[in-house]
């Protein structure tokens, strides 16, 4: 994961229209030879966790072009949680360890 003097660098994924656009760069970082991802809302947070078996479910990473830029459909999940407005967000994202997946932190506050 990428640092900067011991602190975590945070990637940039766009949420427009319950999809969720993610870099080449950041696909190869954290989710290189995946085919899907699942979803999670934790509190206010959201969190975007690999799969390693699609057997089991989830959000698939689409192709979108040859840069390897990838696109999760996922206008379900964020009308679920009540962000099915057309309004473009750019969500600054860290890995979080713990978790091991990307964490959007206070997404879902009443002010965002």
């Amino acid at each position: 994961m990428p640092e900067s003097k011991g602190k975590p660098v945070p990637v940039e994924i766009r949420l427009y229209r319950g999809s969720l656009y993610l870099g080449g760069d950041i696909y190869e970082r954290y989710f290189a030879g995946l085919d899907a991802v699942i979803l999670l809302r934790r509190e206010g947070d959201l969190y975007i966790m690999p799969v390693r078996n699609t057997a089991g479910g989830g959000y698939l990473l689409k192709l979108m072009n040859k840069d390897g830029d990838r696109i999760i459909n996922a206008m379900d999940f964020f009308r679920e949680h009540g962000l099915d407005d057309f309004e473009e967000k750019k969500l600054h994202m860290f890995w979080d360890q713990t978790m091991a997946g990307l964490k959007s932190s206070g997404l879902f506050e009443p002010a965002n």
